[in-house]
């Protein structure tokens, strides 16, 4: 199991220092070794109290890792990663085929990349300084507390000398041209490139995570007919008053069907509460399905670690690019393959980086064969006739296990494993008996640090949304936002312009709203702040609140004073975030309009129509003094949609009012929210 770490422009007695806090996260880890490169040097030890003693802390940059072997360094050039390959013997006839992400440190110039499916996670963080690392948790104790995970379809480049970041565009997959072959062609063809995929991953001894379901069904059933060695594992609640588990029951039937080696592990509910102190801050999120699905994985690799098994497969991918939930049911026949290259997009976030975090803590390298790209890309091509018909999903998969003499987990449904395990019914059963209505506020009192209701100020802008969307990624449960409606235009505390659309916005996001209206005189305005959070509090239950504060100390320090004397905690995600950062990301991942601008080199033509990341290297080429994230009033933004929208704000109506060529205000007449894309 490999950590990397790196640390740049920083104090040069502090840079080493902060990936040291860094590797103290991961020292536990069996058979690592921690490795540094400063600027200066390179040290590497199996002790890190050692390596504390002997690493030169002066270097304003420096790059880690925490492995079993050493990194390699050559000269100005150092390179860490965390990589496993699987297609070594073939790199001279193609592509390299495995899960990895890597940093490259060449002069002044730093690259950081992943594999485009996001197998293997990275995380960055660009305030006060550069810093990245394998796991949030690890930036978070080395005090960068808001970490972003790395979007695996782009390549990062960080400018050292300048202290500029940069994102590049890879390229991923396509569903088109359609596959024109006929259906016994291309089950062929689909089968050939799962058993090339399982060959791949497979060690001399290895485990398969197995349901009885048809993805695991049909891994088991290959690996067994290469004569390979491997232990299939089910994990399940049992209780007397619940009926067995769906997924243990299929299980015991089709492993003796197959004459396969199956291992089982029955746990009763009180046992689920010492995994969940485990599996809970392990996985850094307290969402319900998340845990759901984390607790039997977590217990599943236990067992096979037990076993003095490293490598397990498992059949996650199959739901998304064979039709396997039923969202896909809800889209038109047409879109479908788009769907499915949509979920695979959203499934590093949603699965990958639990599913990698609870492997490697047990030391286990966790392997999906239906995620080879090949496999990928040919599935996506594949006619959406073929996966789903009628009521039947997965149509193809299922032909080939029916072909294959599978006939008893052909016709299986779907069924989560969180589901097929009875491990969320289990967390139910167990949050009443622990006296709480609602399994998600007993999951929270696992994760004490994400145990607070929050509030978000919000302005209707780029920077409060932003905020707020990481705050929830971050699994905060945010109660309401909160919004001061200024009659003030020069409001030095709040935002003013298109303010009458966070009504529209709060629907969209599904969050109530506390609105306070303030006169907007300097100071007085600050007590009407006060009423707003004290109501947030009355009302929603507040411990903390939000703000999207950047770099003014203006704005913070007193929404700081006010909320310390109303006891309530303050959450800055964006404080002293490198602005052109602030800028790329926000565009990247929310919809965002100027509704107003006021700086030299700005005009009318800015105005309501969507920012892309071209505008903002415009806004960096400018040859001006300018906030390039408008925080000194250069533009005023608003989000039409996003992430954390469930509808998407759309303007009917708006004219621009221009006062001189470089001010002007886009003025919102008439705007509704639309369900269609949704």
């Amino acid at each position: 199991m490999h950590e990397i770490i790196g640390v740049f422009n920083h104090e040069p007695e502090k840079s080493a220092e902060l990936v040291i806090k860094g590797l103290e996260v991961l020292k536990n880890r069996e058979d690592a070794g921690f490795w540094i490169s400063t600027g200066n040097g390179d040290w590497y030890s199996k002790d890190l109290q050692e390596l504390k003693q002997i690493v030169k802390k002066d270097s304003k940059n420096c790059i880690a890792s925490c492995s079993c072997f050493k990194e390699s360094s050559a000269g100005k050039s150092k390179f860490v990663a965390d990589a496993e390959i699987y297609n070594l013997n073939e790199l001279k006839e193609k592509r390299f085929e495995g899960a990895y992400a890597f940093a490259y440190w060449v002069g002044d110039e730093l690259y950081i990349a992943r594999d485009t499916i996001g197998l293997k996670p990275v995380c960055f963080a660009h305030a006060d300084g550069f810093a990245f690392a394998s796991e949030k948790k690890v930036l978070e104790a080395m005090g960068f507390a808001h970490a972003i995970e790395l979007d695996p379809r782009v390549l990062l480049k960080y400018n050292i000398k300048e202290d500029r970041l940069s994102f590049e565009k890879r390229k991923f997959f396509y569903v088109v041209p359609e596959i024109k072959a006929d259906k016994d062609k291309l089950k062929e063809e689909l089968l050939n490139l799962l058993r090339e995929s399982i060959s791949r991953r497979q060690e001399e001894k290895f485990g398969v995570l197995f349901s009885g379901g048809l993805d695991s069904t049909l891994i088991a059933y290959i690996c067994k007919d290469f004569g390979a060695d491997f232990v299939c594992y089910t994990v399940a609640v049992e209780e007397p008053e619940m009926k067995e588990a769906e997924d243990l029951r299929y299980a015991k039937r089709i492993a003796a069907d197959l004459g396969l080696k199956l291992k089982i592990k029955k746990m009763g509910v009180e046992e689920l509460e010492k995994y969940l102190k485990e599996v809970v801050p392990l996985i850094e999120d307290t969402d319900v399905v998340k845990v759901g699905v984390a607790l039997p994985l977590y217990v599943a690799c236990e067992l096979a670690r037990e076993d003095g098994i490293k490598t397990v497969l498992y059949g996650i991918g199959a739901e998304e690019l064979f039709t396997g939930y039923e969202r896909h049911k809800r889209v038109k026949k047409e879109d479908l393959n788009t769907e499915c290259l949509a979920g695979l997009l959203r499934m590093y976030e949603r699965d990958l980086y639990r599913d990698e975090l609870v492997a490697k803590s047990l030391g286990i390298s966790l392997r999906a064969p239906f995620l080879a790209p090949d496999l990928v890309d040919y599935a996506l091509r594949i006619p959406v006739s073929y996966k789903l018909l009628d009521a039947e999903n997965k149509v193809i998969l299922r032909e080939i296990a029916r072909d294959l003499g599978l006939e008893g987990v052909a016709g299986r449904k779907k069924r989560a494993v969180q589901y097929g395990s009875n491990f969320l019914k289990a967390i139910e059963k167990l949050a009443k008996r622990k006296g709480f209505r609602y399994k998600k506020d007993f999951l929270r009192t696992f994760y004490t640090s994400r145990n607070i209701k929050l509030g978000c100020l919000f302005s209707s802008g780029k920077d409060s949304a932003y905020a707020l969307w990481l705050m929830l990624k971050e699994g905060y449960p945010v109660e309401c936002l909160i919004t001061l409606k200024s009659s003030n235009p020069e409001s030095y505390m709040f935002h003013t312009p298109a303010i009458d659309l966070v009504e529209l916005q709060a629907e969209a996001i599904g969050l109530p709203l506390v609105m306070k209206e303030t006169a907007g005189e300097k100071e007085k305005e600050l007590e009407d702040l006060r009423a707003a959070f004290r109501e947030a509090k009355t009302r929603y239950g507040i411990e903390g609140v939000i703000t999207g504060a950047l770099w003014s100390n203006y704005q913070k320090e007193r929404i700081e004073r006010i909320a310390m004397e109303e006891n309530l905690k303050v959450f800055s995600p964006l404080w002293h975030i490198n602005q052109e950062t602030e800028m790329r990301l926000v565009v990247t991942n929310l919809e965002v309009i100027f509704t107003g601008i006021s700086a030299y080199g700005l005009d009318k033509s800015w105005l309501g129509r969507r920012i892309t990341e071209e505008d903002v290297d415009r806004l960096v080429a400018m040859d001006i003094e300018m906030n390039v994230s408008g925080e000194g009033g250069e533009f005023e933004s608003l989000v039409l949609d996003g992430p954390m929208f469930k509808k998407r704000l759309v303007i009917l109506k708006s004219e621009i009012v221009e006062e001189d060529e470089n001010t002007a205000r886009l003025v919102v007449k008439e705007a509704k929210l639309d369900t269609s894309a949704f």
